[in-house]
């Protein structure tokens, strides 16, 4: 069950440093980007941890998904990126897709 951790992990750590990206403002920015750095180093190394106990496609699939959606929504709180009607939509069928694999799949590991 740890590998739910690390994928969660994996998941905060790509959201921070995706978000901080563009605060480093091209890499001119030295702490947004260190932040940047570390969070996709930690990203991938617990992703490809958790990788040794669920397969690739559902793992990419639910760390992408959900990394859409946290990333969407902390640009529209942070750097005020308007989310019309279309793109909640678009986030609500995604988070519902991640569901049903996890919940109704049997290539996720239980």
């Amino acid at each position: 069950m740890h590998y739910w951790v690390y994928l969660g992990i994996a998941i905060v750590s790509e959201v921070l440093a995706t978000s901080a990206l563009k605060a480093s403002e091209g890499f001119t920015r030295p702490w947004p980007s260190l932040i940047v750095v570390v969070g996709y180093l930690v990203a991938f190394y617990c992703l490809s941890l958790t990788l040794r106990s669920l397969p690739v496609g559902v793992v990419y699939a639910i760390w992408s998904g959900l990394g859409i959606v946290l990333v969407s929504v902390i640009a529209w709180l942070l750097f005020g990126q308007k989310l019309d009607l279309p793109a909640i939509i678009g986030m609500g069928l995604i988070i519902a897709g991640v569901l049903v694999m996890n919940l109704f799949s049997r290539t996720v590991a239980h």
